[in-house]
């Protein structure tokens, strides 16, 4: 019993080690072959580059002792034919054969339903030509590409786009999930720079001749001419064929490509490149290849494979790609094996479990070491054709850039180059590192560009219309006031004053605008200008051209031009002439002014007199005299004809401040005199629109005028009140019939209308100012660069007179009408404007007279006293004290003239002292 289990020990113990040695030497060892498969289509312009391009990189892998010593690479090279359902059944036929790794496909479209299947089976898939943006969400995490992704391409062409300035743009795109993400991105882009408008022209995958000229001759009808072309490779380029035959490679369009279009040129031989003469001022992208050593070897080895018959296309970027991609699946490959990772497969239970008949699901199997070569992947680094390859964190290939081409002369022009990192230079981005080149504005340039039609001034990039599609401008078809716009029945002309202002400043504008009016309205009654502006913005319009008026609802919803007219609303009412006044030179003043300017000149004369009767002549004489003197002086310095001339300086003084204000009252009178006789005055007790609110009288105002809205709206007057008028006749019956006999106290309206309607009715005038400040302007859809160069030129036509010329041509015909403004009262001038100058001239005036009597009391004092002195001296000199007495004598003492007066001192002095020496003696 112990021997035989001692036996059975030993036996277990030798299976053991055999086991263990088996499984180490399996781990050792390297596999002889290892398989990897490509899908893609062989008969492409990018299949026709990548088949050649692969084959070559295997060999050169198979004959490098370097890598994956001792194994042999073999590929699988599967066509799908450009269709999703062939490409995902070869690439069950591909895995099926045990690849680590799948390469391709080039269709982004056919890449989603492969990368679910990679997904699946754990089969790392990189592709060389799929660049459709999603394919980059972890969605797909198997999914890698050493193409650069059309974020980054769009990115650029986003960039491109604003630093030539444009703004509107048409993408024509394959409508599959290549063309319908790539332009999802450009939309993005476009919006976060401020695009105003991004038209997509979606094309069937597989477009015939008739897709493309449908699509063209619509986009003739939107207003951009600036065309982003993101198509497949096409090598026929049908797109561009068809829009010259359209007429659409003049100088008025942009084309700008995506790198399918360089890769198409790049793939032709030397001969099929003369018919490029017909592609001229076209500009795309390509992706940027650093210049090396290695990549020229390459291009020189092509050429002999071409000779040899192994290559029957050029080379081209995704071929470089496609030979890159090889050799990035080998590296990590020779990486997983060193590692001591095997490559082996196992059945899928879910795969298994599936009863699929003659489909043979079951023979699919999972990569084992899938996640691990995924990460080999996606840490590869090396020096490869298309320059360092190596992986992001969202597994796509690192970017180099763009190249910027431009085709002219039948060439291909690299005008520049684009990175994520300067933007746009003139150098390539690797000669950037480490310069002081930077992403700003001012560092962004590229070389001149040829456009198409030859020129290399920068295309505008849209027009406003063409002759297909003239503008489509509303025009109102009014029944009143149609000197603004109207229809001339004999010839279905449209004319009048704001067509001309149109049509003149449409000739300034520096580009062809073709357009033609449609009437808007019956011709009947005046149309809704809401309703016409409205039309507008809901696109049945292009523009409006009429009395428009510039409001804030309006605004909202179009654009407008710069006003061409200046108007408001205004008021009109019944006006006369006043009849003729033998009291008219009264009314300059009030009562009280007159009263208190009748007293100044009396009050002048006195003072004057005062202050001048001691000393001047003139001022004496006969008491009568004096009066006619005193009253006539202060009068006749009015006319400047007084003979009496100051002499005091106390009347001087008072003469100037006097004449100061006889300047200004008379000035003012004037003035006042002249409005009062030739102002008119109103009929109407109407003094503005606070009185015309206050009131319960109706109101006229225009149909289809925003004076309505106004009024009832703005200024809360009751709609009961309003009453609609027609036309200019119906306005002077209402006004002759006023308020009481069933028409209106007055009529609000819009200067220009009223202007050109008191022009040929003489009867009414406009009450006050313009209590709304408006202006008429042509109406333009939101964003409309017209509306901006439209406004240009009726600035110009302001400066050069033209606006002018054309008003007077059309609203002064029987001569243009000043504003007839009402004068219900004379606006007569009230004391209070001079009271202020009164109380100067009458503070200064009083002074002078103060100053005056103050002297006089002095000199009588003296007078006096010295008298006294004398009565003391001699008996016979009597003096009274009395006070009437005083006074009298006072008066006497100021009466005498000043000569008088210092006789009298002198004769006092000579009295004391010849009766001094008598007292003496006594």
């Amino acid at each position: 019993m112990y021997s035989t289990m001692r036996h059975l020990g030993f036996v277990s113990l030798f299976v053991l080690m055999v086991w263990v040695c088996q499984s180490c030497l399996v781990g050792c060892e390297k596999p002889a072959v290892v398989n990897i498969g490509a899908i893609f289509t062989f008969n492409s312009v990018i299949g026709r580059a990548a088949k050649p391009a692969m084959e070559a990189a295997v060999a050169d892998i198979n004959a490098n002792p370097t890598i994956l010593n001792g194994t042999r690479l073999n590929l699988f090279m599967e066509d799908a034919n450009c269709s999703v359902f062939l490409g995902s059944t070869e690439a069950f036929q591909v895995i099926e054969k045990e690849v680590v790794a799948i390469i391709g496909p080039q269709s982004s479209s056919i890449a989603h339903i492969i990368s679910a299947i990679a997904n699946g089976l754990q089969v790392p898939q990189v592709s060389y030509a799929a660049t459709d943006p999603t394919l980059s969400a972890l969605q797909f995490p198997f999914f890698l590409r050493t193409v650069q992704s059309d974020s980054n391409q769009m990115i650029a062409m986003a960039d491109l786009i604003d630093f030539y300035g444009w703004k509107e743009v048409i993408a024509i795109y394959v409508d599959d999930d290549y063309g319908r993400n790539g332009i999802s991105v450009l939309n993005n882009e476009l919006d976060r720079r401020m695009a105003k408008a991004f038209y997509k022209l979606p094309l069937p995958a597989h477009f015939a001749q008739s897709d493309i000229i449908s699509l063209l001759n619509n986009s003739k009808l939107l207003g951009p001419r600036v065309y982003v072309v993101h198509v497949n490779p096409d090598p026929q380029l049908r797109i561009f064929a068809f829009a010259e035959k359209l007429q659409m490679m003049t100088s008025d369009y942009v084309w700008l490509a995506t790198d399918w279009l360089s890769a198409t040129i790049d793939s032709f031989s030397p001969m099929n490149r003369t018919a490029l003469h017909s592609f001229q001022g076209v500009v795309g992208l390509r992706q940027h290849i650093p210049e090396s050593n290695q990549k020229k070897d390459f291009m020189s080895r092509w050429r002999k494979m071409q000779q040899k018959g192994l290559a029957t296309s050029q080379l081209n970027t995704y071929g470089l790609c496609a030979y890159d991609t090889v050799w990035t699946v080998a590296h990590s490959i020779d990486k997983f094996i060193n590692d001591g990772n095997n490559l082996t497969f196992s059945s899928s239970d879910k795969l298994n479990d599936i009863k699929t008949g003659e489909m043979h699901l079951e023979k699919l199997k999972v990569f084992d070491g899938g996640d691990i070569l995924l990460k080999e992947l996606l840490q590869t680094n090396f020096s490869g054709l298309t320059g360092q390859v190596h992986f992001s964190s969202d597994r796509n290939i690192v970017t180099s850039g763009y190249d910027v081409i431009n085709i002219d002369n039948m060439a291909v022009h690299t005008v520049g180059y684009w990175s994520g990192t300067f933007g746009f230079s003139v150098s390539p981005p690797e000669t950037l590192q480490g310069t002081q080149h930077g992403n700003s504005e001012i560092d962004q340039e590229l070389h001149s560009v040829t456009w198409p039609g030859g020129k290399i001034e920068r295309p505008r990039g849209w027009v406003i219309a063409d002759d297909e599609r003239p503008l489509r401008i509303g025009v109102p078809y009014r029944a009143s006031f149609v000197d603004f716009v109207t229809e001339l029945h004999d010839s279905h002309q449209i004319v009048g004053y704001c067509i001309d202002v149109f049509t003149e400043a449409l000739k300034l504008v520096p580009y062809y605008v073709p357009y033609k009016f449609e009437l808007f309205g019956n011709g009947r009654s005046n149309p809704n200008y809401g309703q016409l502006v409205k039309m507008v913005a809901d696109n049945v319009f292009d523009a409006a051209v009429g009395d428009i008026a510039i409001v804030k609802n309006r605004t909202e919803i179009v654009d407008f031009s710069q006003p061409y007219i200046t108007t408001g609303l205004v008021i009109v009412a019944p006006i006369r002439n006043p009849k003729s006044s033998a009291w008219v030179f009264l009314k300059p003043f009030t009562v009280d002014m007159w009263c208190m300017t009748a007293a100044a000149f009396v009050i002048i004369g006195i003072v004057i007199w005062i202050l001048e009767h001691r000393v001047n002549d003139d001022f004496r004489g006969p008491p009568r005299r004096q009066i006619v003197t005193m009253f006539m002086f202060s009068f006749s310095t009015l006319f400047k004809t007084n003979q009496e001339e100051t002499v005091s300086t106390l009347g001087r003084v008072v003469m100037v401040v006097w004449l100061f204000l006889l300047m200004v009252i008379t000035s003012s009178y004037t003035a006042n005199l002249t409005s009062i006789l030739t102002v008119q005055q109103l009929l109407s007790p109407i003094t503005g629109i606070d009185s015309l609110i206050a009131n319960t009288w109706p109101i006229g105002y225009q149909v289809g005028s925003f004076a309505y809205g106004y009024l009832s709206e703005n200024l809360n007057i009751h709609q009961s009140r309003l009453v609609e008028l027609h036309s200019p006749e119906e306005y002077e019956s209402a006004l002759r019939l006023g308020p009481d006999n069933g028409g209106v106290a007055a009529i609000v309206d819009e200067l220009p209308y009223v202007e050109l309607f008191l022009s040929k009715h003489t009867d009414f005038g406009i009450i006050g100012q313009p209590f709304t400040k408006r202006g008429w302007g042509f109406a333009f859809q939101r964003d409309s660069v017209l509306a901006v160069d439209m406004s240009t030129a009726i600035l110009r036509l302001s400066e050069n007179g033209m606006l002018q010329e054309i008003h007077k041509k059309w609203l002064c015909k029987m001569g243009c009408p000043g504003e007839r403004r009402k004068n219900y009262e004379p606006n007569q001038l009230h004391l209070t404007s001079f009271w202020g100058l009164y109380l100067l001239c009458g503070c200064i005036t009083l002074a002078a007279l103060l100053i005056f009597l103050l002297r006089m009391v002095r000199q009588f004092v003296r007078y006096r006293r010295r008298q006294m002195k004398l009565c003391s001296l001699s008996p016979a000199v009597q003096s009274t004290t009395r006070c009437s007495q005083v006074i009298y004598n006072f008066f006497n003492f100021i009466d005498e003239k000043e000569e008088a007066i210092k006789k009298m001192f002198m004769q006092c002095e000579i009295n004391r002292v010849s009766e001094t020496p008598m007292s003496s003696t006594t």
